[in-house]
């Protein structure tokens, strides 16, 4: 419940007229200030009557790429057998507070109100709750409550389409690609025979002791897996606003989300890996264009200096350092999640890790995710650091944004561009990788 200032106004005069008039015994001041006193009663019991509201909101779609529409309907019930209800809510919309009007919301009635989700930047929107806030007639008190739950919109980078996919060093067998390299071709698991299967493929050991054909299920290992690197350091973009937005990273979130899609388009593996820690796999693209749409950008860790300060210190940073790879060996898969869900730190004592692109780029090394790695960036100080990960990937290329033409170490490709749709121009300008 708050306090209006007409309320501490008029609850300041009843003190003053109830204490003067007991003290100096004027009954028209007591009487005056009780009048006042019953003002704030009544307009505190106004107030603290509930309406007897039900919410339900529908989000259509919850998931948009950037630009694209999303609409927000909600329905609004009054469940009061006895009085009506007129009310003034507001629901939040990520930061803003959308007015929903409840007029003459009759007991028993229903009403329905919807208006836009706001989709011009990328991130993810919280919706709700519904805030009713009750006043009294003469403005002295207001209560404001919550109904109904909360819903989340995630609005996704633009995606740009990209003609030209890096195959890597392994080929496919499916006939995509060629120079199939010999053995790619391994054992998976055992499964149940189906009509059609190949007698060679029976296991006959495992069907004599089970009774039933089990044939072997082989996995092609030779199709090439993509590893993108999205850097979400807040020093890697020169141009970050005091709001902490960044247009170079807004390009990179949708160069990262145009080479997910490519790879999906054309059945390859992908795997997305932020310096921060949030990671996506798997063979749906929802769980990837989710971590795009959640990324934003933080500060290096203390052990992780920014680009400027390493630039000075570091005049080698081509060059691999053993003892730097060996302090900062990344955490695995089930540190990983952790940090992903408690958000990176700059020092971990109960691990003894540090997070940031040394951990990142030593364990791509020590656990090799793929054979064709892309780094996207909006700074070419640390290409240097990622060019030492060429003898651990056929092919490593950085998309390097705002920087002009960046220049690059000789063992990577360097694709400079100023926005997603430069990128996706020059990426399919790459005629090998």
């Amino acid at each position: 419940m708050r306090v209006t200032a007409r309320g501490a106004g008029l609850a300041a005069g009843a003190a003053v007229l109830l204490g003067t008039g007991l003290a100096f015994g004027y009954p028209h001041l007591v009487v005056l200030g009780t009048a006042c006193l019953a003002a704030l009663l009544f307009a505190g019991g106004y107030v603290w009557w509930r309406p007897r509201l039900t919410v339900a909101r529908e989000v259509e779609p919850d998931r948009v790429m950037r630009g694209e529409s999303s609409t927000v309907t909600l329905h609004v019930g009054n469940t009061s057998r006895l009085r009506g209800a007129t009310l003034i809510a507001h629901d939040r919309c990520g930061s803003a507070a959308v007015p929903v009007p409840l007029l003459r919301l009759k007991a028993g009635g229903t009403t329905t109100a919807s208006y836009p989700v706001p989709t011009a930047r990328r991130g993810v929107v919280a919706i709700g709750p519904l805030r009713v806030v009750r006043r009294d007639p003469l403005g002295l008190l207001a209560l404001s409550r919550g109904y109904g739950g909360t819903s989340t919109v995630w609005v996704y980078p633009r995606v740009h389409r990209l003609t030209a996919v890096p195959t890597g060093v392994a080929r496919s067998l499916d006939g995509r690609v060629d120079r199939v390299p010999h053995g790619s071709i391994t054992f998976d698991t055992l499964r149940e025979y189906v009509v059609g299967d190949e007698l060679r493929h029976v296991h006959w050991r495992t069907t004599a002791r089970i009774g039933e054909l089990m044939v072997r299920e082989h996995l092609d290992t030779s199709l090439p897996r993509l590893v993108v690197l999205l850097d979400d350091r807040r020093g890697a973009y020169p141009d970050v606003d005091r709001a902490g937005e960044s247009a170079r990273f807004e390009a990179a979130c949708e160069a990262a989300a145009s080479i997910v899609m490519a790879a999906f388009r054309e059945e390859l593996p992908v795997a997305l890996r932020l310096v921060g820690g949030a990671h996506a796999g798997g063979k749906g693209s929802r769980s990837f264009l989710d971590v795009l749409a959640e990324a934003s950008l933080h500060d290096p860790p203390s052990a992780d200096p920014g680009a400027r300060g390493r630039a000075a210190h570091d005049p080698e940073p081509h060059e691999p350092h053993e003892a730097r790879s060996r302090a900062t060996d990344g955490p695995g898969p089930h540190e990983a999640r952790n940090r992903d869900t408690h958000g990176p730190g700059p020092h971990d004592a109960a691990r003894g890790t540090v997070t940031g692109l040394d951990a990142t780029v030593a364990e791509l090394r020590t656990r090799k995710a793929g054979d064709t790695l892309i780094y996207l960036t909006g700074s070419s100080t640390d290409l240097g650091r990622v060019a030492t990960l060429r003898g651990a990937y056929a092919a490593v290329v950085a998309g390097v944004f705002g920087d002009g033409d960046a220049p690059g170490p000789e063992r990577i490709t360097v694709l400079a561009a100023r926005d997603g749709a430069d990128f996706a121009a020059a990426w399919d300008g790459v005629r090998s990788w």
